[in-house]
């Protein structure tokens, strides 16, 4: 069984588009990317009604993939470890041995079909990766090209899996003669979609399921338009993002009667979907409907992404359930170790914060989510040293906010950034333009985090891991902070008074701090 870190490339060939995702994988870091490629051959046109694959389609798809290796092998990825799955338009080909065929002789790469249902679970191997599913079952779903794949899944179990036959290619070529689409051809496509998740939607509701998460192009695609039309910052990536019912609601009433010329100017949209786009937004109108749904969430990680899962799994020896880690921690930690972390300064660091943030709670209040974001504001508050020292707390901030956190929603990104950012130097102030655009509740957050962080990270300026554990007393005018050290803390306990005004300030009580030799 390999211990060592592994490189492996993952193709999907899609019904619209062959994608291809390169990562690294190791036990102590987890799955990092390293590199992702698409290509939108559209494999399937034509064949959802003749169930065959034209000439063209097949010679675009086979030089398509001979990119696609060549990229995997410059990106250290050995021929053994590139997987390739199959599915909806190949799938139902009558002529996909031949295409397969092609593909071994021209490529050596050995393409596996899988049934919808297989298609349905990687899926959500790849979505449970990218995100933290709830405690309440949510509905996930992937709009493909040839096949819709819907999951109702919770954290610990799943409750559907299935495969539809209503992508987005099929839709266009079944139901949409029209540009822009006429109200006959509307109601023809919504009746048709809502009939196909009728089942799927009543078991939805047995389980008071609310909120969608979706993956795929058409979602991800939908998302970006959604945001370029609102006061949202444009600047990140989509994952775990979204739109409300009301938010898409208006979103489809501005797009569903424009035609092809007029959608083609819509910013946010990719060219090659200015005809997919229709199919695809009546789609998520009448899932929002029939399924009863509040808002969507979107997942950059899908199918590709669950293959990865499933092939390391495998390759470790264990099954996709033990994998289950926590996608958030394990997340910051591949960050920390990208910017050479310093581990264990930034461990002991975190653990002060939490311990602070535990004693403290009857002071500032605040809810044990922002608990979770204190502590990897914490494991993460030094990486900006891999940039440089100077300033390297406003490097922190940076590289958090840009580095595509799996599992966090945008807004909790921002907290964690600017909770890292204001760990030294000054404290919060609204002439800082990433802390004033905050709402004031995560203002409010901030403010009591970095507090704590500030003290906590005085009491580990040493770097030497001293303090052993803190206890608080919290009276009417004062906060007693007693530390239980292992050496002399005149080093941290210098620290922590330079840094412990901000958290007076911020919960109205002077801090006295004493420290013992254990």
């Amino acid at each position: 069984m390999p211990a060592e870190s592994i490189r492996v490339a993952a193709i999907d060939l899609g019904t619209n588009s062959f994608h291809m995702v390169v990562v690294e994988e190791s036990p102590g870091k987890g799955i990092v990317e390293i590199d992702r490629v698409k290509d939108m051959i559209c494999i399937g046109r034509g064949s959802i009604s003749t169930k065959m694959l034209d000439d063209r389609a097949m010679r675009e798809g086979v030089a398509t993939l001979k990119k696609f290796l060549v990229l995997a092998t410059q990106r250290g990825v050995e021929p053994q470890n590139v997987i390739a799955f199959a599915t909806s338009a190949i799938r139902e080909a009558l002529n996909r041995d031949l295409f397969i065929e092609m593909v071994r002789k021209e490529t050596g790469l050995r393409v596996k079909v899988i049934s919808g249902k297989e298609e349905a679970q990687f899926i959500y191997y790849g979505v449970r990766n990218a995100g933290r599913l709830g405690e309440t079952p949510d509905l996930l779903f992937d709009i493909g090209g040839g096949s819709v794949e819907f999951i109702i899944a919770c954290c610990d179990e799943v409750h559907l899996l299935e495969s539809r036959k209503i992508g987005v290619a099929r839709m266009l070529e079944r139901f949409v003669t029209t540009d822009p689409i006429s109200p006959q051809e509307l109601k023809l496509l919504e009746q048709f979609c809502a009939a196909e998740l009728y089942s799927s939607a009543e078991k939805s509701k047995r389980l008071g399921v609310s909120r969608g998460i979706a993956s795929s192009g058409t979602a991800l695609n939908i998302a970006r338009m959604i945001r370029s039309g609102s006061d949202a910052d444009q600047s990140g990536g989509l994952n775990q993002s979204g739109f409300t019912r009301e938010e898409f609601e208006r979103f489809y009433r501005s797009v569903i009667h424009l035609d092809s010329s007029a959608r083609r100017k819509l910013t946010g949209l990719d060219e090659k979907r200015v005809d997919l786009i229709v199919p695809g937004i009546i789609l998520i109108d009448t899932i929002f409907r029939v399924f009863g749904l509040q808002e969507v969430v979107v997942s950059e990680s899908a199918l590709r992404e669950g293959m990865v899962v499933h092939y390391v799994s495998g390759l470790r020896g264990r099954g996709e359930g033990d994998g289950r880690l926590d996608i958030r921690r394990q997340s910051v930690v591949e960050l920390g170790y990208r910017c050479n972390w310093h581990r264990p300064h930034s461990l002991q660091v975190a653990r002060l914060s939490v311990m602070l943030f535990d004693q403290l709670q009857p002071l500032h209040g605040l809810k044990p989510h922002y608990r979770e974001l204190l502590e990897y504001a914490a494991l993460l508050h030094n990486i900006g040293e891999f940039i440089s020292i100077a300033a390297h707390h406003k490097h922190s901030q940076y590289i958090i906010m840009n580095a595509d956190l799996r599992g966090f929603a945008p807004a909790e990104v921002e907290i964690i950034g600017n909770v890292a950012r204001y760990h030294r130097k000054n404290p919060p102030s609204a002439k800082h333009p990433l802390y004033a655009q905050l709402k004031p509740s995560h203002q409010r957050a901030v403010d009591v985090l970095s507090g704590i962080l500030r003290v906590a990270n005085g009491l580990e300026r040493g770097h030497r891991q001293n303090v052993q554990g803190i206890s608080c007393t919290i009276g009417e005018q004062e906060i007693v902070l007693d530390a239980a050290t292992k050496y002399e803390p005149d080093i941290e306990l210098w620290a922590a008074e330079s840094l412990k005004p901000w958290l007076e300030e911020v919960l109205g009580r002077t801090i006295r701090i004493e420290a013992r030799v254990q």
